[in-house]
């Protein structure tokens, strides 16, 4: 299958044809060779050949995660044999799911990572320094490695954490962008005001921003992108994708919002009855993967809930672009009358001045209601400093969530566990 990154210049009535053809030929391979989706078609007595285009969509049932987690090896589509890559999801909510690729899907992954490079404004004559995993069965790491090959940009492979490692790095290397998730990137910038390093003065001008967010639904930086920009004048870019999808959403220059790449996914955005919102509207997003050999979903619900805008981009880019993770469906949080998600919450401890870092841990009391708990890291062990930071989450969350202050080595503890790979900001222990 070839695959064209100027498809996203298209006009609108373009792309949609592509996209209906494309929906067409997946529900057909789906019908003969998925035992998942067959046994659904047929329980639903649904005819695939009914189906014209992605308006028709809506009369199919959606599939969710736990279809995946209980019946993962059923929605393999091609032998064992032809696998040359399993990668699994990171178990944030439930059990971890493994999605098996093909060779063709392994290209398809990298021409993704390509584009998404493409949209951030890369080109060959960058060398980028990758601040993640690139073990443990994690797509995203294997990605970026392989659409940088493509692009043919300069690749420095250096792993996540270890500010002291990154720094020495960035200074003999001269990388002119990273990947990395943003908390992590302020954490370099700490470590750059702690030991004398001019950070603006470096070689580094932009940073790919992985696993949360650094705007608001508006598009404007949040807290977290503002610490990062304040002090380091780099540009950034933010990106949303999962392991389900083997797809992400990248920003362009304009900055508002991810570019959906049409050629690989479908997506809408649904709401609690699996109807469609409409542009600015928060709703689940809901995919539909395109050319997938291994593995391919139809209407997956992927339980992030975000806001999509449909107008035309000032790039020239004429396709759907997401706005950051507003919440995960599951991870909110009723406490005390209040509805929160864990990324507001996180937004919130970044602009406190007194909170060095933090985990939200979230448990059901004696009568099943949600408790919020905060394990801090605080600037100083200060009276002034406790009563700074309780007055603070009283005044912007209108309620008093538990605080369990923490040292900098329990801290590091329970954000990095042995098993996992990312670092642990919300602990979920309801019943």
């Amino acid at each position: 299958m070839t695959y064209s990154p100027d498809i996203a210049f298209n006009s609108a009535a373009e792309i949609r044809a592509m996209q209906d053809k494309k929906l067409q030929e997946t529900l057909a391979y789906l019908n003969e060779h998925s035992p998942f989706y067959r046994e659904l078609f047929s329980q639903a007595k649904f005819n695939v050949k009914g189906i014209k285009s992605v308006d028709d969509l809506v009369g199919i049932p959606v599939t969710v995660k736990e279809d995946l987690q209980q019946r993962n090896d059923e929605f393999l589509c091609v032998p064992r044999s032809e696998i040359v890559e399993y990668s699994s999801t990171s178990g944030t909510l439930g059990s971890p799911v493994t999605i098996a690729l093909t060779e063709n899907d392994l290209q398809r992954l990298t021409y993704n990572e390509y584009c998404s490079f493409l949209s951030a404004e890369t080109r060959p004559d960058d060398i980028i320094q990758l601040m993640l995993t690139l073990d443990r069965q994690f797509m995203a790491g294997m990605a970026y490695y392989a659409g940088l090959r493509k692009l043919g940009a300069g690749i420095i492979r250096v792993g996540p954490g270890v500010p002291s490692l990154q720094w020495e790095t960035i200074q003999r290397l001269k990388p002119t962008a990273i990947v990395a998730v943003p908390s992590f990137i302020l954490k370099l910038v700490q470590y750059a005001q702690e030991h004398k390093i001019d950070i603006n003065a470096c070689s580094v001008k932009k940073a790919i921003c992985i696993g949360e967010n650094i705007r608001d639904t508006d598009f404007s930086l949040n807290t977290l992108g503002k610490r990062i920009t304040d002090a380091w004048h780099i540009q950034l870019f933010s990106t949303y994708a999962s392991t389900e999808m083997q797809t992400a959403f990248t920003e362009c220059v304009e900055g508002c919002g991810g570019h959906l790449q049409p050629e690989l996914l479908i997506v809408e955005l649904l709401d609690e009855m699996n109807r469609p919102v409409k542009p600015g509207e928060p709703g689940e997003v809901t995919i539909t993967t395109l050319g997938v050999e291994g593995m391919p979903l139809l209407r997956y619900k992927t339980g992030d809930i975000c806001v999509y805008d449909e107008k035309p981009c000032s790039c020239g880019r004429n396709t759907l672009r997401l706005s950051p993770v507003v919440g995960r469906k599951k991870q909110m949080i009723k406490f005390k009358g209040t509805t929160l998600y864990p990324p507001s919450l996180f937004d919130l401890l970044n602009e406190m001045d007194e909170v060095k870092d933090y985990v939200a841990e979230v448990y059901s009391n004696d009568i099943g209601m949600d408790e919020v708990k905060l394990h801090l890291l605080p600037v100083n062990d200060s009276e002034e400093c406790d009563r700074k930071i309780r007055s603070n989450l009283q005044a912007r969350l209108r309620v008093s969530p538990h605080i369990h202050y923490v040292s900098k080595e329990e801290m590091h503890k329970m954000q990095f566990p042995e098993t996992g790979r990312k670092a642990v900001r919300f602990i979920d222990r309801r019943n």
